[in-house]
Protein backbone atom coordinates (compact mmCIF):
# COMPACT_ATOMS: atom_id res chain seq x y z
CA UNK A 1 0.00 0.00 0.00
CA UNK A 2 1.39 3.38 -0.96
CA UNK A 3 1.88 6.05 1.65
CA UNK A 4 2.58 9.79 1.66
CA UNK A 5 6.17 8.84 2.48
CA UNK A 6 6.70 6.51 -0.49
CA UNK A 7 9.12 8.90 -2.24
CA UNK A 8 11.50 8.82 0.75
CA UNK A 9 12.86 5.41 1.66
CA UNK A 10 13.84 6.37 5.22
CA UNK A 11 10.48 7.94 6.00
CA UNK A 12 8.67 5.00 4.43
CA UNK A 13 10.69 2.67 6.67
CA UNK A 14 9.73 4.61 9.79
CA UNK A 15 6.10 4.70 8.69
CA UNK A 16 6.12 0.94 8.29
CA UNK A 17 7.67 0.41 11.73
CA UNK A 18 5.07 2.70 13.29
CA UNK A 19 2.37 0.43 11.86
CA UNK A 20 3.95 -2.72 13.30
CA UNK A 21 1.60 -4.87 15.45
CA UNK A 22 4.19 -5.02 18.26
CA UNK A 23 3.97 -1.86 20.38
CA UNK A 24 7.61 -2.28 21.47
CA UNK A 25 8.68 -1.97 17.83
CA UNK A 26 6.54 1.14 17.42
CA UNK A 27 8.00 2.71 20.56
CA UNK A 28 11.57 2.07 19.42
CA UNK A 29 10.69 3.58 16.06
CA UNK A 30 9.60 6.77 17.83
CA UNK A 31 12.85 6.82 19.81
CA UNK A 32 14.85 6.38 16.61
CA UNK A 33 12.86 9.15 14.94
CA UNK A 34 13.74 11.51 17.78
CA UNK A 35 17.38 11.26 16.72
CA UNK A 36 16.59 12.52 13.21
CA UNK A 37 16.55 16.16 12.20
CA UNK A 38 14.11 17.65 9.76
CA UNK A 39 10.51 18.85 9.80
CA UNK A 40 9.54 16.09 7.39
CA UNK A 41 9.44 13.72 10.39
CA UNK A 42 6.81 15.75 12.24
CA UNK A 43 3.78 14.03 10.63
CA UNK A 44 5.08 10.68 11.86
CA UNK A 45 5.22 11.95 15.45
CA UNK A 46 1.76 13.45 15.14
CA UNK A 47 0.44 10.09 13.94
CA UNK A 48 2.19 8.34 16.84
CA UNK A 49 0.33 10.61 19.29
CA UNK A 50 -2.77 8.58 18.42
CA UNK A 51 -1.15 5.18 18.94
CA UNK A 52 -3.17 2.57 20.82
CA UNK A 53 -0.31 2.01 23.27
CA UNK A 54 0.23 4.60 26.03
CA UNK A 55 4.02 4.15 26.08
CA UNK A 56 4.20 4.99 22.37
CA UNK A 57 2.00 8.06 22.84
CA UNK A 58 4.17 9.25 25.71
CA UNK A 59 7.38 8.86 23.69
CA UNK A 60 5.82 10.72 20.77
CA UNK A 61 4.69 13.51 23.08
CA UNK A 62 8.19 13.91 24.50
CA UNK A 63 9.80 13.87 21.06
CA UNK A 64 7.51 16.57 19.62
CA UNK A 65 9.46 19.19 21.56
CA UNK A 66 11.62 19.59 18.46
CA UNK A 67 8.71 19.94 16.00
CA UNK A 68 6.46 22.90 16.71
CA UNK A 69 3.79 22.63 14.04
CA UNK A 70 0.14 23.62 14.62
CA UNK A 71 -0.83 19.97 14.11
CA UNK A 72 1.71 18.86 16.67
CA UNK A 73 0.57 21.41 19.23
CA UNK A 74 -3.07 20.41 18.67
CA UNK A 75 -2.12 16.76 19.09
CA UNK A 76 -0.35 17.50 22.37
CA UNK A 77 -3.34 19.45 23.67
CA UNK A 78 -5.55 16.48 22.85
CA UNK A 79 -3.28 14.26 24.97
CA UNK A 80 -3.86 16.46 28.03
CA UNK A 81 -7.06 14.49 28.55
CA UNK A 82 -5.48 11.11 27.80
CA UNK A 83 -6.52 8.21 30.02
CA UNK A 84 -2.88 7.60 30.98
CA UNK A 85 -1.20 9.86 33.58
CA UNK A 86 2.28 9.51 32.04
CA UNK A 87 0.97 10.55 28.63
CA UNK A 88 -0.76 13.61 30.05
CA UNK A 89 2.34 14.67 31.95
CA UNK A 90 4.57 14.15 28.91
CA UNK A 91 2.27 16.27 26.75
CA UNK A 92 2.07 19.01 29.38
CA UNK A 93 5.86 19.10 29.77
CA UNK A 94 6.47 19.31 26.03
CA UNK A 95 3.98 22.15 25.72
CA UNK A 96 6.09 24.18 28.16
CA UNK A 97 9.00 23.96 25.71
CA UNK A 98 7.15 25.79 22.91
CA UNK A 99 8.99 28.81 21.54
CA UNK A 100 6.88 30.05 18.65
CA UNK A 101 4.33 32.73 19.73
CA UNK A 102 2.06 31.51 16.92
CA UNK A 103 1.41 28.38 19.01
CA UNK A 104 -0.69 30.51 21.35
CA UNK A 105 -3.45 30.56 18.74
CA UNK A 106 -3.78 26.78 19.10
CA UNK A 107 -3.48 26.79 22.89
CA UNK A 108 -5.62 29.67 24.07
CA UNK A 109 -9.02 28.29 23.00
CA UNK A 110 -8.42 25.57 25.61
CA UNK A 111 -7.73 28.01 28.48
CA UNK A 112 -11.33 27.54 29.64
CA UNK A 113 -11.39 23.76 29.24
CA UNK A 114 -13.56 21.90 31.81
CA UNK A 115 -10.55 19.91 33.01
CA UNK A 116 -8.36 21.89 35.45
CA UNK A 117 -5.27 19.93 34.38
CA UNK A 118 -5.77 21.19 30.82
CA UNK A 119 -6.28 24.78 31.96
CA UNK A 120 -3.10 24.65 34.04
CA UNK A 121 -1.07 23.10 31.22
CA UNK A 122 -2.27 25.68 28.71
CA UNK A 123 -1.48 28.61 31.01
CA UNK A 124 1.94 27.17 31.80
CA UNK A 125 2.66 26.76 28.11
CA UNK A 126 1.59 30.23 27.01
CA UNK A 127 3.54 31.93 29.79
CA UNK A 128 6.84 31.50 27.95
CA UNK A 129 5.43 32.55 24.57
CA UNK A 130 4.91 36.19 25.62
CA UNK A 131 2.14 36.55 23.01
CA UNK A 132 -0.13 39.58 23.36
CA UNK A 133 -3.27 37.45 23.43
CA UNK A 134 -2.14 35.61 26.57
CA UNK A 135 -3.17 38.42 28.89
CA UNK A 136 -6.98 38.21 28.82
CA UNK A 137 -7.29 34.41 29.40
CA UNK A 138 -4.85 34.61 32.31
CA UNK A 139 -6.72 37.54 33.81
CA UNK A 140 -10.00 35.62 33.53
CA UNK A 141 -8.36 32.60 35.16
CA UNK A 142 -7.74 34.61 38.34
CA UNK A 143 -11.38 33.88 39.12
CA UNK A 144 -11.08 30.15 38.44
CA UNK A 145 -12.66 27.82 41.00
CA UNK A 146 -9.43 25.78 41.18
CA UNK A 147 -6.62 27.31 43.25
CA UNK A 148 -3.91 25.66 41.15
CA UNK A 149 -5.30 27.34 38.03
CA UNK A 150 -5.34 30.71 39.79
CA UNK A 151 -1.72 30.23 40.84
CA UNK A 152 -0.74 29.50 37.25
CA UNK A 153 -2.64 32.55 36.02
CA UNK A 154 -0.75 34.72 38.52
CA UNK A 155 2.52 33.29 37.21
CA UNK A 156 1.55 34.22 33.64
CA UNK A 157 0.59 37.77 34.57
CA UNK A 158 3.71 38.26 36.66
CA UNK A 159 5.86 37.05 33.80
CA UNK A 160 4.11 39.26 31.23
CA UNK A 161 4.41 42.26 33.59
CA UNK A 162 1.11 43.74 32.45
CA UNK A 163 0.25 46.92 34.41
CA UNK A 164 -3.45 46.32 33.76
CA UNK A 165 -3.26 43.13 35.83
CA UNK A 166 -2.00 44.86 38.97
CA UNK A 167 -5.44 45.76 40.42
CA UNK A 168 -6.54 42.14 40.18
CA UNK A 169 -3.28 40.90 41.71
CA UNK A 170 -3.52 43.32 44.64
CA UNK A 171 -7.08 42.08 45.27
CA UNK A 172 -5.89 38.47 45.42
CA UNK A 173 -3.32 39.28 48.11
CA UNK A 174 -6.06 40.14 50.59
CA UNK A 175 -9.02 38.14 49.38
CA UNK A 176 -7.99 34.79 47.90
CA UNK A 177 -8.78 31.83 50.14
CA UNK A 178 -5.65 29.91 49.11
CA UNK A 179 -2.38 30.86 50.79
CA UNK A 180 -0.28 29.79 47.81
CA UNK A 181 -2.33 32.00 45.49
CA UNK A 182 -1.81 34.92 47.86
CA UNK A 183 1.89 34.19 48.01
CA UNK A 184 2.16 34.05 44.23
CA UNK A 185 0.24 37.31 43.88
CA UNK A 186 2.55 38.99 46.40
CA UNK A 187 5.59 37.89 44.43
CA UNK A 188 4.06 39.06 41.14
CA UNK A 189 3.65 42.57 42.54
CA UNK A 190 7.42 43.03 42.32
CA UNK A 191 6.95 44.49 38.83
CA UNK A 192 4.58 47.24 40.04
CA UNK A 193 7.44 49.73 39.65
CA UNK A 194 6.68 53.40 39.95
CA UNK A 195 3.63 55.44 39.02
CA UNK A 196 -0.08 55.04 39.69
CA UNK A 197 0.17 51.38 40.65
CA UNK A 198 2.89 51.72 43.28
CA UNK A 199 0.72 52.82 46.21
CA UNK A 200 -1.95 50.10 45.76
CA UNK A 201 0.80 47.50 45.40
CA UNK A 202 2.52 48.80 48.53
CA UNK A 203 -0.75 48.67 50.48
CA UNK A 204 -1.31 45.08 49.36
CA UNK A 205 2.23 44.09 50.36
CA UNK A 206 1.81 45.66 53.79
CA UNK A 207 -1.33 43.54 54.13
CA UNK A 208 0.75 40.55 53.05
CA UNK A 209 3.16 41.18 55.93
CA UNK A 210 0.22 40.59 58.28
CA UNK A 211 -1.09 37.48 56.51
CA UNK A 212 -1.94 34.43 58.61
CA UNK A 213 0.38 32.24 56.50
CA UNK A 214 4.07 32.80 57.20
CA UNK A 215 4.95 31.94 53.59
CA UNK A 216 2.91 34.92 52.42
CA UNK A 217 4.59 37.16 54.99
CA UNK A 218 7.99 35.92 53.83
CA UNK A 219 7.16 36.72 50.20
CA UNK A 220 5.82 40.14 51.14
CA UNK A 221 9.00 40.94 53.05
CA UNK A 222 11.05 39.93 50.01
CA UNK A 223 8.96 41.85 47.47
CA UNK A 224 8.99 45.07 49.49
CA UNK A 225 12.73 45.21 48.96
CA UNK A 226 12.33 44.95 45.19
CA UNK A 227 9.93 47.84 44.58
CA UNK A 228 11.22 51.18 43.34
CA UNK A 229 9.36 53.12 46.02
CA UNK A 230 9.18 56.90 46.45
CA UNK A 231 10.58 58.25 49.71
CA UNK A 232 7.32 58.18 51.63
CA UNK A 233 6.51 54.67 50.43
CA UNK A 234 10.00 53.47 51.33
CA UNK A 235 9.51 54.83 54.85
CA UNK A 236 6.20 52.98 55.17
CA UNK A 237 7.75 49.76 53.92
CA UNK A 238 10.77 50.13 56.17
CA UNK A 239 8.67 50.71 59.26
CA UNK A 240 6.59 47.60 58.54
CA UNK A 241 9.72 45.54 57.91
CA UNK A 242 11.21 46.59 61.25
CA UNK A 243 8.06 45.26 62.91
CA UNK A 244 8.45 42.07 60.87
CA UNK A 245 11.82 41.51 62.57
CA UNK A 246 9.73 40.24 65.49
CA UNK A 247 7.87 37.69 63.37
CA UNK A 248 7.51 34.22 64.88
CA UNK A 249 9.21 32.66 61.83
CA UNK A 250 12.89 33.28 61.24
CA UNK A 251 12.38 32.97 57.48
CA UNK A 252 10.22 36.10 57.56
CA UNK A 253 12.73 37.92 59.73
CA UNK A 254 15.58 37.03 57.38
CA UNK A 255 13.75 38.42 54.34
CA UNK A 256 12.81 41.53 56.30
CA UNK A 257 16.44 42.12 57.23
CA UNK A 258 17.52 41.72 53.61
CA UNK A 259 14.89 44.15 52.34
CA UNK A 260 15.74 46.73 55.01
CA UNK A 261 19.26 46.72 53.62
CA UNK A 262 18.00 47.12 50.06
CA UNK A 263 15.77 50.02 51.09
CA UNK A 264 18.61 51.55 53.15
CA UNK A 265 16.07 52.24 55.88
CA UNK A 266 18.09 54.33 58.33
CA UNK A 267 15.58 53.91 61.17
CA UNK A 268 16.30 50.18 61.19
CA UNK A 269 19.81 50.67 62.55
CA UNK A 270 19.06 49.72 66.16
CA UNK A 271 16.98 46.69 65.23
CA UNK A 272 19.63 45.45 62.81
CA UNK A 273 22.40 45.88 65.37
CA UNK A 274 20.32 43.83 67.81
CA UNK A 275 19.92 41.13 65.15
CA UNK A 276 23.72 40.77 65.03
CA UNK A 277 23.35 38.89 68.34
CA UNK A 278 20.62 36.53 67.15
CA UNK A 279 21.14 32.80 67.74
CA UNK A 280 20.52 31.99 64.04
CA UNK A 281 23.71 32.65 62.10
CA UNK A 282 21.95 33.36 58.81
CA UNK A 283 20.13 36.24 60.47
CA UNK A 284 23.40 37.60 61.88
CA UNK A 285 24.99 37.40 58.43
CA UNK A 286 22.10 39.22 56.74
CA UNK A 287 22.02 41.85 59.46
CA UNK A 288 25.70 42.58 58.90
CA UNK A 289 25.17 42.94 55.16
CA UNK A 290 22.14 45.19 55.70
CA UNK A 291 24.13 47.44 58.05
CA UNK A 292 26.75 47.77 55.35
CA UNK A 293 24.05 48.99 52.99
CA UNK A 294 22.87 51.56 55.55
CA UNK A 295 26.41 52.96 55.71
CA UNK A 296 25.95 54.41 59.20
CA UNK A 297 29.16 54.73 61.22
CA UNK A 298 27.19 54.12 64.39
CA UNK A 299 27.14 50.42 63.43
CA UNK A 300 30.96 50.11 63.36
CA UNK A 301 31.44 48.89 66.96
CA UNK A 302 28.80 46.18 66.61
CA UNK A 303 30.19 45.13 63.24
CA UNK A 304 33.68 45.03 64.70
CA UNK A 305 32.43 42.56 67.29
CA UNK A 306 30.62 40.57 64.59
CA UNK A 307 33.91 40.30 62.70
CA UNK A 308 34.94 37.92 65.48
CA UNK A 309 31.74 35.83 65.25
CA UNK A 310 32.01 32.04 65.59
CA UNK A 311 30.46 31.60 62.12
CA UNK A 312 32.83 32.27 59.18
CA UNK A 313 30.03 33.55 56.96
CA UNK A 314 29.02 36.10 59.60
CA UNK A 315 32.65 37.20 59.99
CA UNK A 316 32.97 37.59 56.22
CA UNK A 317 29.77 39.64 55.98
CA UNK A 318 30.78 41.84 58.91
CA UNK A 319 34.19 42.57 57.37
CA UNK A 320 32.48 43.45 54.09
CA UNK A 321 30.08 45.79 55.88
CA UNK A 322 32.96 47.43 57.78
CA UNK A 323 34.74 48.03 54.48
CA UNK A 324 31.61 49.55 52.96
CA UNK A 325 31.01 51.95 55.83
CA UNK A 326 34.65 52.90 56.27
CA UNK A 327 34.90 53.53 52.54
CA UNK A 328 31.97 55.94 52.74
CA UNK A 329 33.46 57.71 55.73
CA UNK A 330 36.79 58.40 54.00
Amino acid sequence: MSTIFEDDAELAGFHQRLQHPDSAVRRIAVLDLADRDGDEHAPLFVAALRDADAAVRAEAARALEAFESPEGVAGLVALLTDEDDEVREAAAQTLTELKNPASAAVLLPHAAHPDAFVRIAVLRAVRELRAGGNFSPALAALNDSDAAVRREAVAVLGYLKQPDALPALTRLVSHDADAEVRRAAVGALAYAGTGDHTQPALAALLDGLRDAAWQVREEAATTLGKLALPQQGAQQAGGALVIALEDAYWQVRLRAVRSLGRLRHAAALEALVATLSHSISNLRKEAALALGELGDAAALPALGAAAEDSDPEVRKSARLALSQIQGVQR
